[in-house]
């Protein structure tokens, strides 16, 4: 006997669960009212979307500024590490626009032929961003090469100083502010976008080393320091397509699989979790699990199981929008594999 219980909807209504709870747990409820109906999960899931637009625009604001003031300090000094600087900086401001795009996507309605929706752009525009972070690491490391081979003097040096205090302060400001609204709502590509903001910020100041090194009379600091900025970036490349690959082949942090696993042990009628799956698609997580219950249960009594443990699901694992769940029999003595006949399917 199996039962297969897919996204919530009007017809799935909670209240008969909330009867049976705990005084304490009524009282919670009261306090803190809540709903897993679709229309609830869509808004949720539309406001994480809009939260993380705003964040590129505000972000794409203050970086293109930041870029614009430090091109203008090139253009004036000839320094190859400002201007190393400024062209990461411009990069990370335009990654903007991709990811943009995938969240604006991933806020459409699944179809007939995107049945999961769109939230997978999210993981397209990752990986655009993982090339512009590679793209800005070779160009900032040829022009800090042929500048090593040709060196040329650095001009208004107090003016570069100032123009990489400048690039620091937008740029760990960016950071903080992707990284911090990307955990909140579980965006890879906006941390990975965050992390990229703040290993500019350290360039930066990695700029004013080399004018400093410039001030001194050292003719090789400012390709120099160019050199050490190609480095940071490589270093925050690898990072970021860490992040990307992982969740571009579906990986969850393992700790997400044991909360789950624990929360459905606790569900009345919950006999063993079998397989349990958890996947990314954009910054909202999607459940799979095949759950036992009891062999002589009617179907609308592993149907009430499952739905309770869809239930739990949704309350233990954060970002967690819907959850797939399967009633398997409890095996019976001397009874037949209820799977056999899918046994040839099998993927070896």
């Amino acid at each position: 006997m199996s039962d297969r219980h897919h996204d919530h909807g009007p017809a799935h209504d909670h209240r008969h669960e909330h009867r049976r709870a705990s005084p304490p747990h009524r009282l919670t409820h009261l306090l803190a009212p809540h709903s897993h109906e679709t229309a609830d999960t869509l808004d949720s899931a539309l406001e994480s979307s809009a939260r993380g637009v705003r964040a590129l625009w505000v972000s794409l604001a203050v970086l293109g500024l930041t870029a614009l003031a430090q091109a203008a300090v090139v253009v004036v000094s000839g320094s190859v590490a400002l201007l190393g600087d400024t062209v990461h900086n411009a990069a990370d401001a335009l990654t903007a626009v991709p990811l943009g795009i995938a969240f604006v996507l991933g806020r459409r309605a699944a179809t007939r032929r995107f049945t999961y929706g769109y939230g997978r752009a999210e993981d397209l525009a990752g990986i655009v961003i993982v090339l512009t972070i590679a793209a800005s690491a070779v160009f900032a490391g040829w022009t800090a090469l042929d500048r090593l081979l040709d060196p040329r003097p650095v001009g208004h040096l107090p003016v570069v100083a100032v123009a990489a205090l400048v690039g620091f302060a937008g740029n760990e400001w960016v950071a903080r502010y992707r990284i911090r609204v990307g955990r909140a709502i579980g965006s890879a590509a906006l941390v990975a976008d965050g992390l990229h903001a703040r290993t500019d910020g350290f360039t930066s100041l990695a700029v004013l080393l080399g004018a400093g090194g410039a001030a001194l009379g050292w003719r090789y600091a400012d390709p120099v320091v160019g050199l050490a900025i190609t480095a940071a970036i490589l270093l925050v490349l690898r990072d970021a397509a860490r992040e990307v690959f992982r969740r571009v082949m579906d990986a969850v942090d393992p700790a997400l699989v044991d909360r789950a696993e624990q929360a459905l042990t606790r569900v009345p009628g919950v006999r063993g979790v079998g397989e349990l799956r958890l996947r990314w698609i954009g910054h909202r997580l999607r459940a799979e699990v095949a759950v036992v219950v009891d062999g002589e249960a009617t179907v609308r009594e592993a149907h009430r199981v499952a739905v309770e443990a869809e239930h739990a699901l949704l309350h233990a694992v954060p970002r967690l929008t819907a959850a797939l769940v399967h009633a398997d029999p409890e095996p019976a003595p001397g009874a037949a594999d209820p799977h056999l006949p899918l046994a040839h399917h099998a993927v070896g």
